[in-house]
């Protein structure tokens, strides 16, 4: 039996140091590991228990880990996981598939061919994000592998009358608008986390499905395992959402990214999905 482990990693398995959440006293903090360096610069990590969970699980023959992240593969390339690399990787949100590393033209062409269908073109929507955010709260307009655009906000001036509007607009035209952090994201709705685990389930034969997650974006992903999780904080958390087959984890910040990866390992040891949950 195959156990295949999908997870989110911004706010949910890695932690920039805005997002870390250290809020017991400094002699009690959980030792950390850089898992990221940017531009000669530490920028993401996990808690040193979970890093060593997380290299123990990935090295089980049985257990596929599958990195799945909204992150460019540029983006994606920057993180060293212990333990060996994941022969598969989700970027784009769905719109790359990485398999040792290399990107695979065919899903690409899939993917590409179900957005010209199915939702408004990606220069429409990014022209309406240029046309309508206001220079004063915004610092950054970015398209991502030509699939999505975000912008990087000063989020505290957003107004959310704005982010209301955009959303609609957006959502008339078949794409979806996440805020996480200071980034907006506008996602076309057919470009899925989910679409992409259930490939990488189908080539390796994957029984189980596994996966976690803290935004809106992550919400098809966590629908679409056998068993998930979501941390106490992120956009999820937030809307107080919820399904069945989710635990909603009570812990927030890195402590949160360790909770998730002792509880992949906990239910990939029993090969068991939703029958585990809590245990």
């Amino acid at each position: 039996m195959t156990v295949l482990v999908a997870s989110d990693l911004d706010r949910t398995l890695i932690y920039s140091t805005a997002a870390l959440g250290l809020t017991m006293p400094d002699a009690q903090a959980p030792r950390l590991l850089c898992v990221e360096v940017h531009e000669s610069r530490p920028l993401s990590y996990m808690t040193e228990t979970a890093a060593a969970l997380l290299a123990e699980l990935a090295a089980d023959p049985a257990v596929v880990f599958v990195p799945t992240t909204t992150r460019t593969r540029k983006q994606y390339q920057r993180i060293r996981f212990p333990g060996r690399p994941a022969p598969y990787a989700i970027c784009a949100n769905g719109g790359q598939l990485l398999v040792d590393g290399v990107p695979d033209r065919d899903w690409r062409r899939r993917v590409a061919a179900r957005l010209a269908e199915e939702c408004a073109p990606l220069e429409e929507v990014h022209g309406h994000l240029l046309a309508t955010a206001d220079p004063a709260w915004l610092r950054k307009a970015r398209v991502a592998e030509d699939l999505f655009a975000y912008l990087v906000v000063e989020r505290e001036q957003v107004p959310p009358e704005w982010l209301k509007a955009l959303t609609a607009w957006a959502e008339a035209r078949g794409w979806t608008v996440s805020l996480q952090g200071r980034k907006i994201y506008a996602v076309p709705r057919p470009l899925t986390k989910s679409a992409a685990m259930r490939e990488v389930a189908r080539r390796t034969g994957a029984t189980t499905t596994l996966a976690a997650g803290d935004s809106l974006l992550d919400a098809d992903l966590l629908l679409a395992a056998d068993a998930a999780w979501r941390p106490g904080h992120g956009e999820l958390a937030d809307a107080a959402w919820h399904a069945p087959s989710v635990t909603a984890l009570a812990e927030k910040g890195v402590l949160a990214g360790e909770e998730i990866v002792r509880a992949f390992a906990r239910t990939a040891r029993t090969g068991l999905g939703v029958g585990t949950l809590g245990a």
